[in-house]
């Protein structure tokens, strides 16, 4: 399962459909748009839908996910967006897939037209595997398996690196002095490219009035430039801000450059730079930096596994890298962000790791694992007494003292019992409130008080006319005064109703006695 719950846009979906998400990412001027992918390899999308940029096939907002038909069963690898927005992914297979804002061309289509459903990016990427992608504003980069890096789209500060500022159209590799080397990394300003080679060189172009490019000047670069002052300094990621950039060494330094009118370089102070400074970081050792080509916001996790941040944070200027308790950078963008955007695709890989909690709920009522059963109304229940004994004090003393392998148990039915068992192995109860009222007897029993708790949570959620009087009964037998109180409440609010009910002519005299004296007092019977 895929944690998106700080990002707002996912709040209305219902759990279950949240315990499905594999991969997700929020974009959008607002963070107001979102697209995920579920275990089964299906693709949905919401939001405002602002250029078609949900790939739905309309341009119609939609507060209920819909399914992007073209998309399923797709293994996505990479995905990114831009300012208009539009949306880039790669798959597994290396295709590549564009859909929503071209007004210059940053589809890769050939054309300026509005793309309202995902379609593959063909010209010269046909015969590549495309492993990455990254967008700016308006334009679009792909890096192959291969190492060599095609861009396309708006070209008016060179951020395509063709050696000219004309739009292109179509995808174009990316060659002048990156012909001959190999790309490991890349990512996009607003307006600018970058890309890390596999021998740790750092490279951009583009725009740089703000000293983005890190080349010790302020002027565009139509093709790549080596960054010189990070000459045998080896860069393993770099990530790119609005107009600031980020990049980490093999050595777990971060360097940045660019713009800091919101503190965003994290150098202390709010003055541009042209050449790459090292950040005071008090000697921990970065793991991860991470920015946002729509955002001011930097953020980093440390080996220890503590994430900062720094730069526009909830419209605060933070100048220098500050500690959170965050244990993830996405964190940092869903809470302090403008937008609140994903500053890249979240991923969940999927294995077959099980958490103890799962794996201890895999377990309950396993004969191939057990050393213990019990036998509850001729049936048999598997357990273990290791668990029994660390999770309830009847067991503890129970088991100490009595050495056999099984154990018949006639206070209790089967349902009941088993409910027990397994909530020793999950800490949660799945029973229909009736029956809850056995387990509540139960939990009265054995002193567990928790257990208890569970059970009167469960009763209360399950009351109806029909069954309140049976749920009061239960509740004033078993002293559970909460519930007793909830259960009386409820009787009352439905009077007419709850005593036209069989359970209510059964009722038991005294009890009678007492519910209609405390009614009356509640004044239930004025007219």
């Amino acid at each position: 399962m895929l944690d998106v719950g700080k990002w707002p846009v996912f709040a209305l979906l219902p759990p279950e459909e949240l315990r499905l998400i594999r991969q997700a990412c929020v974009y959008g001027s607002a963070g107001n748009e979102a697209f995920y992918v579920t275990v089964n390899d299906e693709v949905f999308a919401l939001g405002t839908n602002c250029s078609g940029c949900l790939g739905t096939g309309d341009i119609q907002n939609t507060i209920e996910p819909r399914r992007i038909d073209a998309l399923c069963g797709k293994k996505i690898v990479s995905l990114s967006y831009g300012t208009g927005p539009h949306v880039v992914l790669a798959t597994a297979d290396g295709e590549v897939y564009a859909w929503g804002h071209n007004g210059y061309s940053q589809l890769g289509n050939g054309t300026t037209n509005q793309g309202l459903i995902p379609a593959q990016v063909s010209t010269n990427l046909l015969n590549k595997k495309v492993t990455e992608v990254a967008c700016g504003s308006h334009h679009t980069i792909a890096l192959t398996s291969d190492g060599e890096v095609y861009a396309w789209g708006y070209n008016n500060s060179g951020q395509v690196g063709s050696g000219s500022t004309a739009n292109q159209p179509t995808p174009r590799r990316v060659s002048s002095c990156l012909q001959n080397k190999i790309v490991v990394n890349i990512a996009c300003g607003q307006l600018c490219s970058m890309a890390v080679l596999d021998n740790g060189e750092a490279y951009g172009w583009g725009y740089n009035c703000n000293g983005q490019l890190g080349v010790g000047n302020n002027g565009n670069q139509q093709t790549p430039c080596r960054i010189a002052a990070l000459q045998g300094i080896n860069i393993v990621q770099i990530a790119c801000g609005y107009a600031h950039t980020l990049a980490l060494t093999d050595e777990g330094l971060v360097y940045a450059w660019g713009a800091s009118s919101y503190g965003q370089l994290g150098t202390g102070n709010k003055s541009n730079q042209s050449c790459p400074v090292l950040l005071n970081l008090d000697k921990e050792r970065v793991i991860e930096i991470a920015a946002c080509h729509s955002t001011h916001t930097s953020a980093a996790k440390i080996q220890s596994g503590q994430v900062l941040m720094w730069g526009q944070c909830r419209g605060q200027a933070i100048v220098s890298p500050h500690f959170t308790h965050f244990t993830c950078t996405d964190d940092v963008f869903a809470c302090f962000a403008t937008p609140a955007v994903m500053w890249k695709l979240l991923t969940v890989e999927r294995d077959d790791y099980l958490t103890v909690a799962q794996s201890l709920k895999k377990e309950f009522d396993s004969p191939e694992t057990s050393d213990l059963k019990f036998l509850v109304d001729g049936k048999y229940i598997h357990v273990h007494k290791a668990l029994l004994k660390i999770r309830c004090e009847h067991f503890r003393t129970l088991l100490n003292e009595n050495e056999e392998e099984s154990i018949e148990i006639q206070q209790f039915t089967y349902l009941v019992y088993r409910a027990f068992l397994e909530y020793l192995y999950t800490d949660s109860v799945s029973l229909a409130p009736e029956d809850a009222i056995g387990l509540l007897d139960l939990a009265s029993f054995y002193r567990e008080t928790r257990l208890k708790r569970l059970c009167q949570e469960t009763i209360k959620r399950g009351i109806s006319e029909q069954n309140a009087i049976t749920l009061l009964s239960a509740a004033v037998k078993y002293e559970a005064r909460d519930l007793e109180e909830f259960c009386f409440k409820f009787c009352v609010n439905h009077m007419t109703a709850v005593t036209q009910t069989q359970a209510f002519s059964e009722m038991d005299h005294d009890l009678l006695k007492n519910f209609i004296s405390k009614a009356s007092r509640y004044g239930a019977f004025k007219n």
